[in-house]
């Protein structure tokens, strides 16, 4: 997932430099949304894994 948000930054860095304000600025909201995205996801697995505790085989 933080693949995607590495891809749209780089989107966007290259329309900012062309000039396409607007390809620009939907690409690095993009980028936003997914990282947090990812950064809520990681919270949560980390919260259940901590919940769980580790278990010995």
């Amino acid at each position: 997932m933080l693949g995607w948000v590495v891809t749209f930054l780089v989107i966007a860095l290259i329309a900012g430099i062309l000039g396409f304000g607007g390809i620009a600025g939907a690409s690095v909201e993009i980028a936003k949304i997914i990282f947090f995205i990812a950064v809520v996801l990681f919270l949560v697995s980390a919260v259940f894994g901590l919940v769980r505790g580790r278990t010995r085989v």
